[in-house]
């Protein structure tokens, strides 16, 4: 009996200026194997399935279990991570591209320097300096907590731009993932001086008026962030800061 193998069909791009191009590979099937598992045979062994010696394939990752964000890759045509990916729960042959949203390096890694720069653009972060004990600070009412925590679980891993179609070389859309951060940081006691701050920069270009709303970003977020709730939180406090802006408050 032939030992039962797993087809993979792996878009290659050699560096960033260059063509990609279409290798095939295959592996022997193991049980609960995900996708990373593969990649990492066709590293120990870069050899097609024509039998000729290829170069290994680049991709990102970290942790293996979802929470660094940095393995995401298309996978069948699904942007997701590919540590989570088990071959039993995908067709043959399994198809493995690199995100369109961020430019390839090589291979299935991208720079999502994008996204990276987008959440600097939204000051996404709780401004303390640290040069001094400040005590244990205000308290979050637990109502509030719990719903941001669920905000707090992104991981940057980018699936939520990839899946947007206003994310794109030609837009500067921010995208879903810089948005709800803002609501997060937003919602932060100490994080709430800078709210103004935050709420104009996405009243700005590339902001939430450049969101069509097509709500693919919540059905494709690995972690289930209610995204779209984010945006519809944020649209809210634009309009009241608007009004502040218009009557000279802040």
């Amino acid at each position: 009996m032939s030992e039962k193998t797993i087809k993979f069909q792996v878009t290659r791009q050699d560096d960033p200026n260059s063509s990609s191009y279409v290798e095939e590979f295959e592996v022997p099937y193991r049980p609960n194997m995900n996708v990373i598992s593969a990649l990492m045979e066709f590293r120990r062994n870069p050899v097609t399935t024509k039998g000729e010696t290829t170069t290994p394939i680049a991709w990102d990752m970290n942790c293996l279990e979802e929470v660094c964000g940095a393995c995401s890759m298309v996978i069948n045509g699904k942007p997701r991570q590919s540590c989570t990916a088990l071959v039993d729960q995908l067709e043959q042959p399994i198809r493995l591209e690199p995100m369109k949203t961020f430019p390839v390096v090589r291979d299935l890694m991208v720079d999502r320097s994008r996204m990276f720069d987008s959440l600097k653009k939204v000051k996404a972060w709780i401004p303390i300096d640290g040069t001094y004990d400040l005590g244990p600070g205000p308290r979050m009412a637990e109502t509030k907590r719990q719903w941001a925590y669920e905000l707090s679980k992104c991981m940057t891993c980018g699936v939520c731009l990839e899946a947007c179609p206003n994310v794109n070389s030609k837009s500067e859309f921010i995208g879903p993932a810089p948005l709800s951060q803002v609501r997060l940081f937003n919602a932060h006691p100490t994080g709430e001086m800078n709210k103004a701050e935050r709420l104009e920069t996405i009243m700005g270009d590339g902001g939430l008026a450049n969101c069509g709303n097509s709500q693919n970003c919540v059905q494709a977020c690995p972690k289930g962030i209610p995204l779209t709730t984010s945006i519809a939180d944020l649209n809210r406090q634009t309009t009241l800061q608007s009004f502040k802006n218009f009557f000279g408050g802040q």
